[in-house]
């Protein structure tokens, strides 16, 4: 697993390489541009104004949200990421921490149209994410979006299929949302599968 130095020596290429895990259609980036694009339709579509972004990254989302009027509230562990992406959007308010440890205490004084989370919360274990989405659901409006787009599967036995057929290319060190699972926490949790390994869940509050 990549801790934050080893994510500041990717960042550079981090959009690339991605890009191209999304095209030829393999483990884990399949789907990776069309659940982006779905998350950004749908909070222009709600006008959702104040969104929070949880491990942006480079701000491949969040800094086309940006360009669109949105405000842009984010953390990230990575220096590099952020540096990278405050050239995208040198308004936003974006902070380092791992979110391992937790929301920064900053973003927690705010309220939110959409929460988004995109392909960083396989690094939590799932009592840690489900405690992060515990604690997000409060900092949302009435009427607000939690989306989080990952390399999640809809059952422990499809998350199992799929590992056996992706062989020794799979990470054992990343833990990959199953979705019946956390329905089981969160009963208005939905899944829409986007990938054979890859799907957005999204829950309003």
């Amino acid at each position: 697993m990549l801790d934050n130095k080893g994510f500041d020596l990717w960042a550079d290429g981090y959009d690339k390489s991605v890009g191209l895990g999304d095209e030829d259609g393999s483990y884990p980036f399949a789907g990776y541009k069309q659940i982006l694009n779905e998350i950004y339709n749908r909070v222009l579509t709600d006008q959702c104004k104040a969104v929070l972004d949880i491990g942006f990254g480079t701000g491949a989302l969040t800094g086309k949200l940006y360009e669109q009027g949105c405000r842009i509230w984010g953390q990230d562990f990575s220096e590099r990421m952020i540096e990278l992406a405050k050239q995208k959007m040198p308004q936003a308010a974006l902070y380092r921490q791992d979110f391992a440890e937790g929301l920064a205490e900053e973003l927690r004084q705010n309220r939110y149209d959409a929460v988004i989370a995109t392909y960083s919360l396989h690094h939590l274990s799932d009592e840690q994410k489900t405690g992060l989405i515990k604690d997000i659901l409060p900092l949302l409006r009435d009427g607000g979006w939690l989306y989080i787009g990952d390399v999640a599967f809809e059952t422990r036995t499809e998350l199992e299929r799929q590992k056996a057929l992706i062989g020794d290319e799979w990470d054992d060190e990343e833990i990959y949302f199953v979705a019946d699972e956390f329905a089981q926490i969160f009963p208005q949790m939905k899944f829409e599968k986007f990938s054979f390994c890859a799907g957005l869940l999204s829950l309003r509050r």
